[in-house]
């Protein structure tokens, strides 16, 4: 058992390792100092942020209803949270690109709100990505959480809210926390919803993995690997950020 955790780490190891083969520190440094390099991480981190943001001001209520309450359609919209685990990223990507072509989604666009191969649509394309997953993530948070402490604290006078903000919240903190750094690294890798949506486009719609695969396509392997270690830089970051979330101090 041991020798297959070994093997494994071995063998991702060995593939972050392989990329040094291809770039050296001068490398890194100039093609990570190039303006459209730097773009591209630049607005990566930011429309993650703000998808994120938007998918914590939905999951977080919507976590805390299936996780407390009992409706009609619960088990469906449950099951629904699902789609974008089960669907290909792509498909989820072309189905907003579908929905702007019906007559509800001309509309919105004709008020202004322009989606299609625009920023937003990254931030769109994200969110769809990760709103699913962010309250999932927090239901199983608000889950280990017992219901008790909320109806003693109503039964002492506290509102639902009240009770809610502080008693069941700072009890799991750590677990929202975690939630929702998983989903903003979540963001910051996607790649097929955003880039059917949002398109390639340079200088305008062009994340870290739209990058590396417009690199990689043009044979740009000295970018293309920056934005991976970039991207692995980022990625265990988080994780690590995710472990730190989840060890409990000894006091509490």
């Amino acid at each position: 058992m041991v020798g297959a955790a070994v093997g494994l780490f071995i063998f991702y190891s060995g593939l972050l390792l392989s990329l040094f083969f291809f770039v050296d520190t001068k490398q890194f440094w100039e093609v990570l100092a190039h303006p459209s390099t730097l773009f591209s991480i630049r607005l990566s981190l930011i429309v993650a942020t703000v998808a994120t943001f938007l998918a914590l001001i939905i999951a977080l209520p919507a976590a805390y209803a299936l996780s407390r309450f009992e409706f009609r359609g619960k088990r469906m919209i449950d099951t629904f949270l699902e789609i974008p685990m089960i669907m290909s990223p792509v498909a989820l990507g072309a189905s907003l690109l579908i929905f702007f072509n019906t007559p509800l989604g001309e509309l919105i666009q004709n008020k202004g709100l322009y989606f299609v191969f625009e920023v937003p649509g990254i931030v769109l394309a994200q969110f769809a990505t990760i709103a699913g997953l962010a309250t999932r993530l927090i239901k199983a948070a608000l889950d280990e959480i017992s219901p008790r402490y909320e109806a003693v604290a109503r039964s002492l006078g506290s509102s639902p809210w009240k009770a809610f903000y502080q008693i069941t919240l700072p009890l799991a903190w750590r677990g929202v926390l975690a939630s929702v750094i998983l989903s903003w690294a979540k963001a910051l890798g996607e790649f097929g919803a955003t880039v059917t949506l949002a398109g390639a486009m340079p200088g305008k719609t062009e994340t870290m993995p739209i990058a590396i695969f417009s690199s990689l396509a043009s044979a740009n392997l000295d970018k293309t690997v920056v934005l991976i270690l970039i991207l692995v830089f980022f990625g265990l970051g988080t994780l690590y950020a995710v472990r730190l979330a989840g060890v409990k101090r000894r006091y509490d």
